[in-house]
């Protein structure tokens, strides 16, 4: 162990930690639920640093705050702040989740780790008690953990989005609109009220999941639209005390350069510190994501329910064995899989929307942290669990035509088909009888002469039925 100093006196932090004593105070502070902040936050914070460090630079700041720094000292900054964004210091952030709600706590981490590992990179020493490079003079310089926390938030949210989720929607979109294409003859009969309705093809009920996964996608992109304003600038309670009344525009600038995501300054500091209503915004969108994902998966477990007593319309691939007790039983593990993902995303937003009601006071969000971790946490497993179902599951999913056909002609929903020829009453009463007989509807028609041989043809061909729109 070392002893480092800070306001509030001694602190034993280990020997080699790139962080110190406030990041070790949290530690000892927080011991609540072993779960650290999401690596994505940790590099969005590095990435917010960078960029901080590079527009102070560009302002003149370094060069007249308390303790000025050359070009070379900010380039040290830079490249530390660079090197945690890539996730070299990831295990440097030992910090509890459960901490103080500004997350004053890993924003000061990040300030500790990178003053020290900016300070070797300079080829000083990072336990000197003089820091050569200090965390909240110089990493920290214009900044407050209340603006710097939500807006590497919005990043990191905003980039896990972009570049896994809507990666994952497109590609399950198409898997979906490939299997459209290739089922668009395989004729079937369709449900409503899980009850048998009139023929469609199976192409068209996969050409509706397929819409369904293409508004999600279009939704993920909507959440995106509601973090662009970034909080920095404001510092403290919004007003920008203490930094340059640029910085927030070109820190925004600079992010949106990097991350090709149109990031800007908020409107308004005051709002952008206190509330986090674009992050409840852009959950309740990816909430709805996830509802359409579960959605098809449990469309596409009844489909594939069977195989012999249920609906057997598509076969998923077998892929483990599903009892314990019954042999040969397999069992659609991977709807189960994304069902169950989604309806944590569901519970993640009644956090959510919890944590932004009753977190937010004032000039302050105080439930920051959580709100970071859930909504990373949603966005995290709805993904992969999308990019697993759509490999294993859709991909090698294939129709049971002979299944598929097998239901139309016994449908009684065929009549139909009738309503144009001889009136709704009249067809129902065909059904009925069909019904308490066990016939068809075409049998029925044929015995009682209902029309001529080629209208009936006409009337009950499933294949134009399933044409209509």
């Amino acid at each position: 162990m070392r002893i480092e100093r800070d306001t509030m006196g001694e602190v034993a932090i280990p020997r080699d930690a790139y962080f110190g004593s406030q990041t070790q105070r949290a530690v000892n502070n927080f011991p609540i639920s072993g779960k650290r902040i999401s690596t994505d936050l940790i590099h969005a914070l590095g990435l917010v640093k960078k960029v901080a460090a590079k527009v102070n630079f560009q302002l003149g700041r370094f060069e007249n705050c308390a303790s000025p720094l050359t070009e070379k000292d900010v380039d040290a900054i830079i490249t530390a702040a660079d090197e945690v964004a890539n996730g070299k210091f990831d295990a440097e952030f030992p910090i509890d989740i459960y901490q103080t709600g500004s997350g004053t706590s890993s924003n000061m981490n990040a300030n500790e780790v990178i003053a020290n590992r900016a300070i070797e990179l300079l080829g000083g020493d990072r336990f000197d008690p003089k820091k050569r490079i200090h965390p909240n003079d110089h990493v920290n310089l214009g900044q407050s953990t209340n603006d710097i926390f939500p807006t590497a938030i919005h990043v990191a949210v905003a980039i896990l989005i972009k570049n896994t989720l809507i990666p994952v929607l497109f590609d399950c979109r198409e898997l979906l609109l490939r299997k459209c294409r290739q089922w668009k003859d395989v004729l079937k009969i369709g449900r409503t009220h899980l009850a048998d309705a009139v023929p469609m093809t199976l192409g068209q009920e996969f050409g509706g999941f397929a819409r369904q996964v293409e508004l999600a996608k279009e939704r993920a992109q909507s959440a995106i639209q509601q973090i662009l304003e970034l909080p920095v600038g404001g510092t403290a309670v919004g007003t920008g005390l203490n930094t340059h009344p640029e910085f927030g525009k070109h820190v925004a600038e600079k992010l949106a350069e990097l991350t090709s995501i149109p990031f800007v300054e908020a409107k308004d500091h005051f709002e952008a510190n206190a509330q986090r209503d674009g992050l409840v915004t852009a959950h309740a969108l990816i909430k709805s994501v996830s509802v359409s994902l579960m959605n098809v998966a449990n469309n596409i477990r009844f489909l594939s329910s069977g195989p012999r007593c249920g609906y057997y319309e598509v076969v998923l691939p077998d892929l483990q064995p599903g009892s314990s007790i019954m042999p040969g039983k397999v069992n659609p593990v991977l709807c189960e899989s994304l069902m169950q993902v989604a309806a944590r995303v569901v519970g993640n937003d009644q956090t959510i929307t919890t944590a932004a009601v009753t977190g937010g006071q004032f000039q302050l969000n105080i439930m920051m942290p959580v709100l970071a971790d859930t909504v990373i946490e949603s966005i995290r497993i709805l993904s992969a669990a999308t990019k697993i179902f759509t490999e294993k599951a859709l991909k090698k999913m294939e129709a049971n035509e002979t299944i598929c056909n097998d239901t139309i002609e016994r449908s009684l929903a065929m009549a139909t088909g009738l309503n144009p020829y001889i009136g709704y009453e009249k067809a129902a009463a065909i059904a009925k009888e069909a019904f308490k007989t066990g016939k068809t509807i075409r049998d029925i028609c044929n015995e009682k002469n209902i029309l001529k041989p080629d209208d009936l043809k006409k009337a009950l061909d499933p294949k134009q039925m399933a044409k209509q729109k």
